[in-house]
């Protein structure tokens, strides 16, 4: 009666932390995947994708005004056409594959089963539905920043390179020595 007693205390002492121990599993690839659903993710890396190639075309026609002075009649409608075909060629369930074992590496079961619950209440609901608009606006806000930052540091590069090529050219040339 004794070791049925020790065994059933160590069993109910045991218990929390058996408990504790299936919350900190690792998240399996049906927890991540049910989680994606939960946050459209499809949908949304589409509509993030999209977001992410206005700003790049604005970018790079910012990019060609500015060295260039004035951008091909023709170089808006052929860069839209190029973006479409590289927005329906990504193979986002490929992506969302490979994404799989990233998120098993940084969250347990209890983290996955949390943010599942997080997004599928309204309030998470509405900050997928938001976060596209949310993205597009706070990027053509930095657009400028950026844009400004890139053309600095352009420059800077362009002038690294001619520094690098003067130094090459004198070290090649004995006759400067």
């Amino acid at each position: 009666m004794r070791i049925f007693l020790m065994a059933t205390l160590c069993l109910a002492l045991s218990a929390p932390g058996l408990a504790q121990s299936a919350d900190n599993d690792s998240a399996t690839k049906d927890d991540i995947i049910l989680y994606l659903r939960t946050m459209h993710s499809h949908d949304l890396m589409q509509r993030t994708i999209e977001v992410q190639f206005q700003s790049i075309e604005q970018l790079m026609h910012d990019q060609i005004l500015q060295e260039k002075g004035t951008v091909p009649a023709e170089f808006d409608a052929h860069m839209k056409k190029m973006m479409e075909e590289l927005r329906k060629g990504l193979p986002i369930d490929q992506i969302t594959d490979a994404m799989i074992p990233a998120y098993q590496n940084h969250f347990t079961r209890r983290d996955i089963q949390a943010m599942n619950a997080f997004y599928a209440s309204p309030v998470g609901q509405k900050v997928l539905e938001q976060l596209p608009a949310v993205m597009q606006e706070g990027m053509q806000a930095a657009m400028p920043i950026m844009s400004k930052y890139l053309t600095e540091w352009k420059d800077r590069m362009a002038k690294d390179v001619k520094d690098m090529e003067q130094r090459s050219s004198k070290a090649a040339d004995p006759a400067v020595h």
